[in-house]
């Protein structure tokens, strides 16, 4: 296994998760995943089963005839049966419930979401004549309250840069093995500003996607294609200065090819990298939550800022769809275009 990428070892992981998921479901919900396979990725496919989990739990929950019968057990009848005042029932019961005696709640996203599940569920199931009444159809879909980008400042992302190459500012705990990370953290953090990656595609990195020659990394976006991505001088030093400590490592088998590796040396995960950002960020001179994602952000606004080309900036971010793009900078766009109302002279002014 130590020859397969990262996105081949994810794909294994999630497999073994879903067919765990699946084993508590009926059979008529893995005929669904066999049916989406194709058109998916293993990630995706994790989200669904998820969401029909918790869709199937509440059945279970809320009709007294099934409250004895395990959640694989319930029959394709009882899709059939449900009406659009069902699953309106269960979109109110998802705003707070609770999962091993922890409160649960979801906000518009997490709704939209899970409806989104349900929704392709029973479209699969009408579409292939298992069911004759679809509920869904009856039901509209939560409209989202767009929310601003979080991005951040110049001043404050020298900030931030400055800590994690000093370490000033940590907690003696934290300085004590800031020495041992800081090349990997500066890298990271460089890395991620500097090319507004995704924090997946970032610790999904080999050292083999790396070249110099062109200034760019090889990495695998979310829907499963590969890109090409361009650094300049500033990721370039970070990138170097990390693999002088990197070929001291000796990682454990599967990781050997990995780019950034945890203290454990293994492969660093998403969740590692969402920790150290948010140990950096405690020490910046901000009321902005910062995470991996908002070093994102703020590569993306400077990028727009700098082109004024949504599309480059949508190509560049790994955007499927330029629109996504377009709500998100929608701001920068009314900036633009205040700008360029002085842009163009009618006629000239005589000379005073």
């Amino acid at each position: 296994m130590s020859n397969l990428t990262y996105r081949e070892l994810k794909d294994i992981e999630n497999q073994e998760k879903l067919r765990r998921i699946l084993a508590e479901l009926p059979p008529y919900v893995k005929t669904f995943f066999r049916g989406i396979e194709p058109t998916t990725t293993s990630r995706t496919r994790i989200a669904y089963a998820t969401d029909l989990k918790t869709f199937f739990e509440f059945l279970k929950e809320a009709n007294p005839q099934l409250k004895d019968k395990p959640l694989r057990d319930i029959p394709l009848d009882v899709m059939n049966s449900l009406a659009a005042t069902d699953i309106e029932e269960y979109m109110e019961h998802l705003r707070l419930y609770i999962r091993d005696g922890k409160k649960v709640t979801n906000g518009e996203r997490g709704l939209k979401r899970k409806l989104s599940s349900v929704r392709t569920f029973y479209h699969y199931l009408a579409k292939h004549d298992m069911i004759t009444n679809n509920p869904l159809l009856k039901i509209d879909t939560p409209k989202l309250h767009e929310k601003n980008i979080v991005r951040l400042e110049v001043n404050e992302v020298a900030e931030l840069l400055d800590v994690v190459e000093s370490g000033e500012r940590l907690t003696q705990t934290q300085q004590a093995r800031h020495e041992k990370v800081k090349e990997r953290d500066l890298a990271i953090v460089t890395l991620m500003l500097g090319t507004g990656i995704r924090v997946s595609e970032c610790v999904g990195l080999d050292i083999t996607d790396l070249d110099f020659q062109n200034d760019r990394i090889r990495i695998v976006r979310k829907g499963g294609s590969e890109s090409l991505v361009y650094f300049g001088g500033e990721v370039r030093e970070a990138l170097l200065s990390y693999l002088n400590v990197r070929q001291a490592e000796h990682p454990l088998p599967g990781s050997e090819n990995a780019l950034f590796l945890s203290s454990r040396r293994q492969r660093i995960s998403v969740r590692n990298v969402e920790v150290l950002v948010k140990k950096y960020s405690r020490t910046v001179t901000t009321l902005k939550k910062i995470t991996p994602h908002k070093l994102r952000s703020t590569y993306g606004t400077e990028l727009y800022k700098e082109t004024g080309d949504i599309y480059l900036v949508a190509d560049v971010l790994g955007h499927k769809d330029v629109n996504t793009t377009r709500r998100h900078y929608a701001a920068l766009d009314e900036e633009h275009r205040r700008r360029a109302k002085d842009a163009v002279k009618l006629r000239e002014k005589p000379d005073q």
